[in-house]
């Protein structure tokens, strides 16, 4: 099993979904985890950690940044 680092800190699942998006046109496999603790039946769209093989960092780093604003999200280490 490989390790899992996150790439990114999307504000919501929608904008980690269109991360996520970015991620498999570049051919990079991702998943989401929620980044704060939050109820189970909650329906707040909480903020969600972008993981990603720590092998595939650099170029899924590469793929987001060729394809949004710098501000518009936080590179997580």
């Amino acid at each position: 099993m490989t390790n899992m680092v996150q790439v990114a800190l999307a504000e919501g699942v929608t904008e980690a979904e269109e991360l996520q998006a970015i991620l498999a046109d570049a051919g990079i496999a991702s998943a989401l985890e929620t980044a704060v603790e939050h109820h189970p039946l909650g329906n707040e769209d909480a903020p969600q950690k972008v993981m990603v093989d720590e092998a595939s960092l650099e170029a899924a780093r590469d793929a987001i940044e060729a394809l949004t604003e710098p501000d518009e999200l936080i590179a997580g280490e």
